[in-house]
């Protein structure tokens, strides 16, 4: 039998983000089965698995919009497993969620308005709102409409609402989700531009491409477990991943 990998024991002075034995129960169906997984500081970190493998039930005990059943979520040094997605983000963590949260009827710079002004000054938020779009590719909106923008500009739009309050650490989920293949290497590029700056990253994908694009550690769930882990490439030869993953079979 395969065995698992063992993720690389969660050092403060190296982890952002890490998890330890985290299991998430519905009944008798575990989500997320003991896993152990950690972000280090500084680095593009991608979750990808099938359908079923506990990705989006793992981002939501990240964000604290659910509690796990047992095990640690750690955000760098401290235990955040008992606390509510607020105080998570007042400790730097933030996230862009699959489904757009804008507001259609508002223009753009109205929408950075709304989780800027939690953190600068009035006087402030205009400077803050141009460096935020040149940030995701969207200098010079301000005065558009949310609802103008295409569906790529708003996921951005949304990833730039993420970053208004200055996070160490970004998770963002399926990024890429519904875009052109144009605008899925943008956001490949924005990721790396963000994570270039110290922002750690995140990023639960299904999109093969947009992962390579990152050149970064790539973790595969199966089952709510961690399966493999190393570079696109290690996990592209792993005669197993491409079994329940990637289509292939498992001499191909």
């Amino acid at each position: 039998m395969r065995q698992a990998p063992q993720a690389l024991s969660p050092d403060p002075a190296a982890a952002a983000l890490s998890v330890r034995r985290l299991v998430k129960a519905y009944g008798g169906v575990r989500a997320v089965d003991g896993l152990d997984l950690v972000v280090h500081t500084g680095e593009v970190h991608s979750v990808i698995g099938p359908n079923g493998a506990g990705k989006s039930t793992l981002f939501k005990l990240l964000m604290g919009t659910e509690r796990p059943t047992s095990g640690v979520v750690m955000l760098g040094d401290r235990d955040v497993t008992s606390l509510p997605a607020f105080r998570r983000a007042r400790l730097g963590l933030a996230a862009k969620f699959q489904n757009v949260p804008i507001y259609q009827e508002l223009t753009v710079a109205q929408n950075l308005f709304v989780p800027l002004h939690r953190k600068f000054a009035g006087p402030d938020i205009p400077g803050e709102t141009e460096l935020a779009l040149a940030r995701v590719h969207l200098a010079g909106t301000q005065e558009l409409s949310a609802r103008s923008l295409s569906h790529g500009q708003q996921q951005w739009l949304s990833i730039a609402m993420a970053l208004a309050a200055r996070p160490r650490v970004l998770l963002l989920d399926e990024p890429t989700a519904g875009m052109s293949m144009e605008e899925s290497r943008d956001t490949g590029v924005i990721v790396k531009s963000l994570n270039a700056t110290g922002v750690t990253v995140l990023v639960i994908e299904h999109d093969m491409a947009f992962v390579r694009q990152l050149e970064s550690t790539v973790s595969v769930m199966h089952y709510g477990k961690l399966f493999a882990q190393g570079t696109m490439d290690d996990i592209e030869r792993d005669p197993e991943v491409r079994r329940i993953y990637l289509g292939g079979s498992g001499d191909a």
